[in-house]
């Protein structure tokens, strides 16, 4: 940061790197998804689906003084961190 400073300074233009080019490129081919860890996805979501109406159920049948949002919002944020993570990785 200061070189850049002194530079501006001085009104002296930067010395252009010696290797400033491209030495080698790899090409690859994304990796297919998996159809059975979809659908192993899907089941999980659907489980997910019923725990939440099962929580929900349960809170407002026993009258437990908590909100059911705090059950159900960590469960749902963390199967959507882990779908994120699978389809994001490419």
């Amino acid at each position: 940061m200061f070189a850049n400073l002194l530079q501006w300074i001085i009104r002296r233009e930067p010395a252009a790197p010696d290797h400033a080019f491209i030495e080698d490129i790899h090409a690859s081919r994304p990796v297919p998804r998996h159809p059975r860890v979809e659908k192993i996805i899907l089941i999980c979501w659907g489980l997910i689906a019923v725990k939440h109406v099962a929580v929900i159920w349960a809170v407002h049948h026993y009258a437990v003084p908590f909100h059911q949002l705090w059950i159900n919002l960590p469960t749902f944020l963390l199967g959507l961190l882990a779908t994120l993570a699978y389809y994001g990785s490419d």
